[in-house]
């Protein structure tokens, strides 16, 4: 509103361009266009800057780095900063370099992370250039941690931070930050941390049980254990939305209370409903019979499956998917890593029970480690860890599809963004950076599929990186690991992806031909689970999930763009 006020009003736009005349911008690579256009209106008024000249007693100053803008999803333009002196070359009297300051000392971390992280946002095409130099000694060489799966990588990053701290007295918890690419990733490191009771806390976001779609998806399980848990069943009688209001609840949970039994009889008595209710009980009924149709599955099935059912019938994961935004996507990837955490309770555990997942889950929200704890890790996205800084820093999930993410692969330009986010959080370390990535990750369903290692590790210097076995959970990988091994991932079928580029793999994930799109009856092979049949289709576009029934191994929900899959015309 404020640029088409300046834009239209002369006398608005001449007052508040006489009223600043010396205009200083901070963090100029984040600014979006409509920033950009309201800057040139104070500045120059309703002149083009390039066709300003007035300049005698004005100045405008602008502050940013490229090299660290990563918030185009929230239409950052780091091309503006880039533009700047031919935008504004008019004011520029001498010299064009003269209007140019490289900030290319730092103070913060030791020499050897700098070189690392001018050697991997070199491979950048769109940036200014410069060069971090250290004003401290070399110090440690970065370390990689190479693991199984996600779950050794927890453990090998915890284990990595108590071995740290046993040269203090007192544990500075403080001293430690673990990044990672989403935060469905922080679930395995939070129960590690637990398990071995160290404080953390979740920087810019809530601990993973704590997150509104997990206590949704929890509290249908909780429905379906105990049907008297009226506080769940609150909780999800309207979620996905089913036009049930407030009033309607209220009037429920009166005769409830009135009649003195539980409100899920209430909701079940169909009569009763149309008495009290009338029209508004046709939500209510679709709640029920939704219900109805799970409790058929308790019995026989365990909390993952469940979970995956409560999913797909609750409507739940569709309206997700149909919203497309930035925040469903995160959200869907929380409920993923729900399941992958069910999944796991089913093969750690004997029963495998819908009730001691519950159980577990609760004991994994221990208050205990809820309380603020000022000398606690930290655990935060890349994204949150901008502008801040540690002694410490573990870069997590460093694999092809999650960081750099399935989105950016094929794009340049959204790769190039990735990779300074990886230059982001390389350059919050102090003294230390851990890098790690797991050979094996759990995807949607509870899958397991082999990684590739993240191209960003291929593009730090040998010399620069130390690689380590970890300690826990049975890593195979040898502690004398080569740079071109990076770029390789090991299976048991010697023809699948071995000695294949990562750029490859990807062909490897064949879906119809040009110009068609997968369809509810189609044939496809997966590497691991077989022969399928597609039996549904989720959201729409490039943003689709499949529903696809493998025989005798159960029905899975894949990614078309990341599942090792072939179509079978």
């Amino acid at each position: 509103m404020p640029v088409f006020l300046l834009r239209q009003n002369d006398i608005v736009r001449d007052y508040w361009h006489k009223r600043f005349k010396h205009i200083l911008v901070d963090e100029y690579q984040d600014t979006n266009r409509t920033q950009y256009e309201l800057i040139k209106l104070i500045t120059a008024g309703n002149t083009e800057p390039k066709k300003f000249f007035n300049w005698e007693d004005r100045s405008i100053f602008v502050v940013g780095d490229a090299d660290q803008s990563i918030y185009s999803f929230r239409a950052a333009d780091f091309r503006i900063l880039i533009g700047f002196q031919e935008d504004f070359k008019t004011s520029i009297k001498d010299d064009t370099k003269s209007s140019l300051i490289k900030l290319e000392e730092n103070y913060r971390s030791s020499s050897n992370i700098l070189d690392a992280a001018n050697s991997l946002i070199e491979n950048n095409s769109e940036r200014i250039e410069k060069v971090l130099k250290a004003t401290k000694e070399k110090g440690e060489l970065l370390t990689l941690l190479s693991c199984d799966d996600e779950i050794s990588e927890a453990e090998a990053i915890t284990n990595k931070i108590k071995s740290l701290n046993n040269y203090n007295q007192n544990p500075i918890w403080k001293n430690f930050a673990i990044l990672y690419r989403t935060r469905a990733q922080s679930r395995v490191l939070e129960e590690s941390l637990v398990r071995w009771r160290i404080p953390y806390t979740i920087f810019g976001g809530l601990r993973f049980y704590d997150r509104r779609e997990i206590k949704d998806a929890i509290a249908y399980l909780k429905v379906l254990v105990n049907s008297s848990d009226n506080v769940s069943l609150l909780r999800i009688i309207n979620v996905p939305r089913r036009g049930i209001g407030k009033t309607t609840i209220q009037k429920l949970n009166e005769l409830s209370n009135r009649l003195n039994i539980p409100l899920w009889e209430v909701l079940n008595d169909k009569q009763s409903l149309e008495e009290t209710i009338g029209r508004s009980s046709k939500g209510i009924n679709k709640f029920t019979e939704v219900m109805n149709d799970l409790l058929c599955y308790l019995e026989n099935s365990g909390p993952a499956q469940l979970l995956q059912l409560i999913l797909e019938k609750s409507g739940y994961l569709s309206d997700l998917l149909s919203s497309g935004t930035e925040e469903s996507e995160d959200r869907r990837n929380n409920l993923q890593e729900l399941i992958n955490a069910a999944t796991q309770y089913e093969e750690e555990t004997e029963s495998g029970d819908v009730e001691g997942f519950l159980s577990t889950a609760a004991l994994t929200t221990d208050n205990d480690t809820k309380k603020n704890n000022p000398n606690s890790v930290t655990l935060m996205t890349l994204h949150n860890s901008k502008g801040l800084e540690f002694q410490n820093v573990f870069i997590t999930g460093l694999e092809q599809g999650l960081f750099p993410s399935h989105r950016s692969i094929d794009t340049p330009s959204l790769l190039e963004e990735e990779r300074r986010l990886c230059y982001v959080g390389i350059t919050r370390a102090k003294e230390r950076v851990f890098l790690s990535h797991a050979r094996e990750r759990r995807l949607w369903g509870g899958m397991r599929e082999a990684t590739i290692p993240s191209i960003f590790l291929s593009e730090i210097p040998e010399d620069l990186m130390d690689g380590e076995l970890p300690q826990t959970g049975g890593a195979s990988i040898k502690r004398d690991w080569h740079l071109d091994r990076l770029t390789r991932v090991d299976r048991n079928n010697p023809n699948e992806f071995v000695n294949k580029p990562i750029n490859a793999v990807r062909k490897l994930y064949s879906g119809p031909s040009k110009g068609k799109s997968w369809i509810v009856g189609d044939m496809l092979i997966h590497s691991k689970f077989g022969k399928g049949e597609i039996i549904h289709i989720f959201g729409s576009g490039e943003k689709i999930s499949l529903a696809v029934k493998f025989g005798d191994k159960g029905s899975k929900i894949l990614d078309p763009r990341l599942a090792p899959i072939r179509y079978v015309s």
